[in-house]
């Protein structure tokens, strides 16, 4: 290994502990040492620190400490004799260096000075990432969509090939983070200059513009193990060995490197996250730490993107639609205002409608997309269309139940495409095209390739024949729209006779055991999956696509309790798929052998012992709950595939289920949950709650608005005469 690495790796670590030490210390002497400090909802202190030496930062003078591991960790640069090609102290310059920039970034916090904006420019750097967010990516993570994550550090040449590696990166749907700068200039701002979109919806993170930034996406990797893979804290080599083998992460450096990066690098290394250069540097190619080279240069811009993946070993394929814009999942978040919209159809400005049609393959003209209308005038003239789109898919395996599993793909196959915009679904769609695709050539045929493509490929097992239909005057989306709604309402009658009872099947979900190895979704037609993605019709369209996949038919086998919901094919399937980690489970019960979590549920439920019920609080709150602990508190006792008896995570549509806890007591035991799950699940919940013959429950459940501790909840409680007040007790 190059000595200029190790020695600039090694004097960069000197100067970043000797940074953080000043300004630790002046912190203290503003602050005092017992003033608390944590980054913004997260469970996980300083996430590093606590990751590697399960130490809890949570003063000041706790940093001191932090601090000093990184101390212990520093080297002189040895003597010229001395020196050999060996990469022991340049792993350890590179974790001091984390240490370091953690306790610096964190006094900058508690200074007021993060996140920053960028005033010259108006955009506001992301900062410190918070544990909801990375929930909220987890199943993007876990069932492949976004691949993986690229750091980059710099400045492009020019803002064009800044541009061209964001969207090269974009397009192979792997998330982006940026910091660093060169001579002040960065990619951020290279993007702004060009109107790149930027944030979590794009895919395209500008977390700071100084190197010490990139620890923000150091911390959001570590956490993945501790979050998702229940790696305890302190066992410092599990969880460098997980993010090598299922973080894929690698960072990519634009521009000269100095001893910040060197060493913040060699800090990524240790975590198996190699980098690639775009100027002459020196290099690492021996593997061990990294699956493959550890440092990597590629001067040529061209192929440096498809170079880094290749080092990070990633295999990725993407399909995509011929048509004249990029097509991706990182595109799924991009907004079009009104400013920048060409065209817009439905969102109640027009009549329109969506439904796909199993049809006989002999009823089908695969890959025919027909115009129903004189569109074109209409269309180049802008503004605003009706819309009826209708999409007829027939295969061998193709079955009726399927069509709203496809139905909803919709949403996501139009947003994929950059400069088309959609939302909602059946009758109450909403579809915007912008000016950029307009200018680019994207028409009304384009959307029907868009589907006539991407149902085939994704749904090939399934499909063999593709055809659609677009329907655009008035007149004729009116009359389409009532056989439509026909459809939606025999469909809607069909699926809601389905329960438990009445399947010999239910489905597993296994994507998320890529992150956490003991977890395993058992989806039934009245509990979806955790991640509020997978309900048993997904599950059972995704096993006719993929009979490997991650979702496998469970045979429920013999109902051996009733009222908790255990089974023993359930029982059996569990023991097999994780190693005798999880031995059985009941369905219907939050007290005995619950369901695992990985960590990307939609909803907690915690018990309330005081009150004898349940409390639910969604992912993204932030406030005070009666259990006396914040979500992102709550989820460190959910998730990582463990059970635990009286913490449960789920998806939030399950709270309306008649098996919601029905061993419980059901929907009657829940006594506090968020304004806006409230809100969200009004209409469902007052159905729900009237068959259990307590019209009026949602007014007697407490929310934040009434108490967020329990001695408030229980005077609450008494107030309104809850009914789990006198309820059997659920201990």
């Amino acid at each position: 290994m190059s000595k200029i690495i190790a020695t600039a790796a090694i004097r960069g670590a000197q100067a970043l502990v000797k940074e953080a030490d000043e300004i630790l210390e002046k912190t203290i002497t503003e602050k005092g040492k017992d003033f608390k400090f944590e980054f913004p909802d997260t469970a996980y202190f300083l996430p590093m620190i606590y990751a590697m030496t399960a130490f809890k930062v949570e003063t000041l003078e706790d940093m001191r400490v932090g601090l000093g591991y990184a101390k212990e960790t520093l080297h002189e640069i040895p003597d010229e004799k001395l020196w050999r090609p060996y990469l022991g102290e340049t792993l350890d310059s590179g974790m001091a260096s984390l240490f370091a920039e953690e306790i610096i970034l964190a006094c900058r916090y508690v200074q007021g000075l993060e996140p920053i904006k960028d005033e010259e420019y108006g955009f506001e750097y992301n900062g410190f990432i918070s544990d909801t967010i990375q929930r909220n990516l987890g199943i993007q993570l876990v069932d492949g969509s976004m691949p993986g994550f690229a750091a980059i550090i710099g400045a492009a040449p020019d803002d064009d090939t800044a541009v061209k590696i964001v969207r090269e990166i974009q397009e192979k749907n792997i998330l982006t983070f940026l910091s660093g700068n060169v001579e002040g200039n960065s990619v951020a701002r290279q993007l702004h200059r060009k109107g790149v979109e930027m944030g979590w919806d794009a895919r395209i993170v500008p977390l700071g513009p100084d190197t010490r930034h990139t620890l923000y996406a150091l911390d959001w990797a570590i956490r993945a193990s501790l979050i998702f893979g229940s790696v305890a804290p302190g066992d410092f080599k599990k969880h460098l060995m997980y993010q090598k083998d299922r973080v894929f992460a690698f960072a990519m450096v634009l521009g000269p490197l100095d001893d910040i990066i060197w060493t913040t690098g060699a800090g990524a290394i240790n975590m198996g996250f190699p980098a690639m250069g775009d100027t002459d540097i020196p290099v690492i190619h021996p593997t061990g730490v990294c699956t493959y080279e550890h440092v990597d240069k590629e001067l040529d811009h061209d192929i440096i993107v498809q170079r880094t993946i290749e080092m990070r070993g990633l295999k990725i394929t993407v399909e995509k639609p011929p048509i004249p814009t990029a097509y991706g999942p990182a595109f799924e978040g991009e907004r079009i205002r009104k400013d920048d919209m060409f065209i817009e159809f439905g969102g109640q400005r027009t009549p329109a409608f969506e439904l796909v049609n199993m049809k006989e393959l002999e009823e089908i003209d695969d890959e025919k997309v027909e115009i129903v209308g004189d569109w074109k005038a209409a269309y180049e003239a802008g503004g605003k269309m009706p819309l009826g789109l209708v999409i007829d898919v027939a295969g061998r395996k193709m079955q009726k139940d399927f069509e709203s599993v496809i139905e909803r793909k919709i949403h996501h196959f139009i947003n994929e495409a950059q400069g088309l915009w959609h939302m909602g679904q059946r009758d109450m769609n909403w579809v915007r095209i912008n000016n950029n695709a307009k200018k680019d050539g994207i028409t009304l045929e384009h959307i029907g390739i868009i589907f006539t493509t991407m149902l085939k490929h994704s749904f090939k097992s399934i499909i063999d024949k593709v055809q659609v239909t677009i329907y655009v005057n008035e007149e004729d989306v009116n009359k389409e729209i009532e056989n439509a709604r026909a459809v939606y309402k025999e469909r809607d009658q069909r699926l809601g006779a389905m329960v438990d009872e009445t399947v010999d099947t239910f489905y597993s979900c296994l994507l998320c055991q890529s992150f956490a190895p003991a977890h395993v979704c058992v989806v039934t037609p009245e509990r979806l999956g955790l991640c509020g993605a997978f309900n048993w019709l997904d599950c059972k369209a995704a096993f006719e696509i993929d009979p490997t996949g991650g979702n496998q038919p469970i045979e429920k086998g013999e109902l051996t309790d009733d009222r908790f919901g255990r089974y023993a094919g359930v029982d059996k399937y569990l023991m097999e798929t994780t190693g005798g980690q999880v031995e059985t489970l009941n369905l219907y019960t939050i007290m005995e052998n619950p369901m695992t979590s990985c960590g990307c549920f939609e909803c907690i439920i915690a018990l309330v012992p005081e009150a004898n019920g349940v409390m639910i609080v969604q992912r993204g709150y932030t406030g005070e709950t009666p259990a006396g602990m914040k979500f992102s508190t709550l989820a460190g006792s959910v998730g990582g595939g463990t059970q635990n008896p009286g913490f449960m995570g789920i998806g939030r549509n399950f709270i309306t289920s008649h098996k919601f806890l029905s061993g419980d007591g059901g929907i009657k035991r829940i006594v506090w949950m968020t304004q806006n799950l409230k809100e969200s699940l009004k209409e469902e919940f007052d159905k729900r709650a009237g068959e259990e013959g307590v019209a009026n429950l949602l007014d007697m459940i407490a929310d934040e608005t009434v108490c967020e501790d329990s001695e408030k909840l229980m005077e609450h409680l008494t107030k309104v005469g809850h009914p789990a007040l006198e309820m059997d007790s659920i201990l």
